[in-house]
């Protein structure tokens, strides 16, 4: 693997910490869970929508997959419930670790730009501006461009012709190995950040990440190691 020349970060869960919805779901559900059973039907569904040639917004589709989470369980929603998630998904505050690890990663030479489900600026500030990460990234691109979910390969090459660099000088960082896998199938190197709850998926014939780190900090001190000794 060569020196990446663009890291390329997903949002949700890499940068940005969902846990802070669980209060959120808590209230709505009356029991610890919900959260992480939501978020994983909201990218089941993502995935799905796209292998099915549709397309809808991810916070709508978020909502959706909570009104669907809800009538599964019984749970009647009350007005406002599902506007609600919008602006809870929208204002998602970044893992302490995200700033400084952005800020090694910057003095260290790397282009640093954003590639997330979430949609682009359309009259309200985005997650990374909600959370002060925006100044960090050179760009950020949604996948609102494409009216395609992670992890076709179409986004990362998009992402990469975009920035007038080949595949092979991109390197994915994500939380989740489905946008590894995907990164890598379009020819970027990946690391995978194991935050908890995530880990590589090990199974023969699909791409491993090149780096696992379990935070920013610990990516940059990483990469700094395997480039710069």
């Amino acid at each position: 693997m060569a020196r990446p020349v663009v890291l390329v970060f997903d949002v949700n869960e890499t940068l940005i910490d969902i846990e802070a919805l669980e209060p959120y779901f808590v209230r709505l559900f009356g029991r610890p869970g919900a959260l992480r059973e939501w978020f994983g039907q909201l990218v089941m569904y993502s995935m799905a929508v796209t292998l099915a040639d549709c397309y809808t917004g991810f916070f709508a589709l978020g909502q959706a997959a909570l009104r669907m989470l809800a009538e599964t369980h019984g749970v009647q929603l009350a007005d406002g419930d599902v506007a609600a998630l919008t602006d809870a998904m929208a204002t998602m505050p970044a893992h302490p670790d995200v700033a400084p690890g952005l800020a090694r990663l910057r003095d260290d030479g790397y282009r640093l730009v954003a590639l997330t489900n979430s949609p682009s600026r359309r009259g309200r500030r985005t997650a990374l501006e909600s959370a002060g990460l925006d100044g960090y990234f050179e760009r950020q691109f949604s996948v609102d461009a494409l009216r395609i979910f992670t992890p076709v390969t179409a986004l990362y090459l998009h992402t990469a012709g975009d920035l007038r660099v080949r595949a092979s000088a991109c390197m994915m960082v994500a939380a989740h190995a489905w946008d590894t896998i995907g990164a890598q199938s379009a020819g970027f190197s990946g690391a995978l950040i194991a935050r908890p709850g995530n880990a590589p998926l090990r199974a023969e014939g699909v791409h491993q990440p090149d780096l696992i780190a379990a935070d920013l900090v610990d990516l940059a001190e990483k990469l700094a190691q395997k480039f710069e000794s």
